[in-house]
């Protein structure tokens, strides 16, 4: 069956869906021993999804190094607690890893904020930005690319919360997963679509344009 797609997304239309939720385990990481345990799991998988967190910053010119690192596999999310841990040897292997591709959102920007911490070549990371076009999506936000794709919303309700606090709320947690998460299946199927073809885009400016010229008499 031919998959409908849009190249914008209409916003208006994401509170009306289902919401969908990382099915997997969750697992917080705390110490370098974990970490070092943590990350030799997830370079022995074939595919990564990856994201971070900040604490927010409602003051001017002001911004919190990261808190949060999240690496989701398919089954299983690690959450590296940065602002207790620190950019451990560890993590830092993990980044420059370029045997496993690691799927973002935006990396480039996540690069930025965790090279603030301590300085590391990036591996093999790949940018869903820089894939979605090839399709025809024009969206950039996770949460419109995914909504595009599978027709569930994303929640973002955790987004502005504080990613420092002493323990993160099972809310914060299933947030961070998820987010980490849906980089793997937006990828896997940009890669179904663009392999099989099997997808209709339609351009929805277009279609607004036309419902609102006059009737011809």
């Amino acid at each position: 069956m031919t998959k409908i797609i849009y190249k914008q997304y209409d916003k208006k239309l994401i509170s009306t869906l289902p919401v969908v939720s990382f099915p997997g385990r969750i697992v917080t990481v705390f110490s370098p021993g974990e970490t070092r345990l943590a990350v030799n799991y997830l370079l022995s998988q074939g595919i990564l999804g990856v994201d971070t967190e900040t604490r927010p910053s409602f003051k001017k010119g002001y911004q919190h190094t990261v808190s949060l690192l999240q690496v989701s596999s398919r089954e299983v999310c690690f959450l590296f607690r940065l602002n207790f841990i620190g950019m451990t040897p560890d993590i830092i292997r993990f980044l420059e890893d370029t045997t496993v591709p690691k799927i973002g959102l935006s990396w480039h920007d996540d690069v930025l904020s965790l090279k603030k911490r301590c300085d590391f070549t990036p591996g093999l990371f790949i940018d869903l930005q820089e894939h979605v076009g090839e399709i025809g999506i024009e969206d950039l936000s996770l949460q419109k690319i995914f909504a595009n794709l599978f027709g569930q919303k994303i929640t973002k309700k955790e987004q502005l919360s504080n990613w420092e606090n002493q323990v993160l709320t099972d809310k914060q947690k299933l947030y961070a997963a998820t987010d980490a998460w849906a980089c793997i299946k937006i990828y896997d199927e940009l890669m179904r679509l663009k392999a099989s073809g099997d997808y209709e885009l339609i351009d929805n400016n277009t279609y607004e344009i036309q419902d609102s010229l006059p009737e011809e008499r």
